[in-house]
């Protein structure tokens, strides 16, 4: 069987909508994206346009599924078999530039190698992650002072600074963070911490997908961590999802990150995949 690659945001869905669906825990990035698009429009990740594509196993169920929003990595499902290289094949015909691949161990390394071979390109470790799931929400304890509030267009300002900070530290360029704020607030996926009417932290929620809902951003400015209040506004926005009637919250932390991801687990979240980000730079780079 070979790929099928797309622009077609309705066909993807139409024939890869299902297989998606069927773990909605571990296909949350690409599930929330194709609700972000469908939602804003096909422009909403910049140009070029996003592509999608599917593999359909020899009894013609589809078996994986991708999903490339430049300028980020390609975004892969476990890819059964030895179906990596016709896959670079078939985007390297279609004169797609990738800066990396982003997915499960195995199934980045075969990509990656297959591209690597094919084009030249080097290959690096950019980031791993691992996704989590809410089991039991515990709530930090001793709980921190402060209140949640469900950010506004008024906080447009604030909102764009620490998107553009955590950004920068996760080494993530924010496009469009005008674009995006606005898009959260019209839902009501930012929720700011405040303390005595000031704010000290952030979290997100993405659009809910097939019964789950995604956490992120979430981020404290510099002088504000160490308090506790990252752990109370995951908590309010988890139980915000939860009231809202999430079948499941989810997350992901990066595994370099040892203060997050302890938090997280003290919060009730438990491991559920990693993955792995590999980027693609010129021939010979280290």
């Amino acid at each position: 069987m070979t790929w099928a690659l797309t622009e077609d945001l309705a066909e993807y869905i139409a024939t890869a909508g299902d297989f998606l669906r069927s773990r909605p825990v571990r296909h949350t990035i690409q599930l929330t994206v194709v609700e972000s698009l469908r939602a804003r429009g096909p422009a909403t990740f910049g140009k070029p346009a996003p592509l999608f594509g599917w593999w359909r196993a020899p009894g013609g169920e589809i078996a994986a599924a991708l999903l490339h929003t430049p300028p980020y990595p390609v975004l892969l499902t476990p890819l059964p078999g030895e179906v990596a290289p016709p896959l670079a094949a078939a985007l390297l015909a279609r004169g797609r530039p990738l800066p990396g691949v982003n997915a499960e161990q195995a199934t980045a390394a075969a990509f990656a190698t297959a591209w690597s071979e094919l084009t030249g390109a080097s290959v690096h470790e950019a980031r791993r992650s691992r996704l989590f799931r809410l089991g039991r929400l515990v709530p930090p304890a001793p709980f921190p002072p402060g209140v949640p509030r469900v950010a506004a267009a008024a906080d447009h300002d604030l909102l764009g600074s620490w998107l553009v900070a955590f950004g920068d530290e996760i080494n993530d360029v924010q496009r469009n963070p005008a674009e995006v704020i606005a898009d959260r607030v019209s839902y009501g996926g930012l929720t700011l911490w405040e303390v005595d009417g000031m704010a000290v932290s952030l979290a997100g929620l993405n659009r809910p997908t097939a019964g789950v809902v995604r956490v992120g951003p979430v981020y404290t400015p510099r002088e504000h961590r160490q308090r506790g209040y990252g752990g109370a506004v995951t908590t309010a926005v988890s139980r915000a999802a939860l009231d809202a009637g999430a079948d499941e919250v989810v997350l992901f932390t990066d595994l370099a990150n040892p203060t997050s991801n302890a938090l997280y687990q003290r919060l009730g979240f438990r491991a559920v995949d990693d993955l792995v980000g590999l980027s693609f730079g010129p021939s010979g780079a280290a």
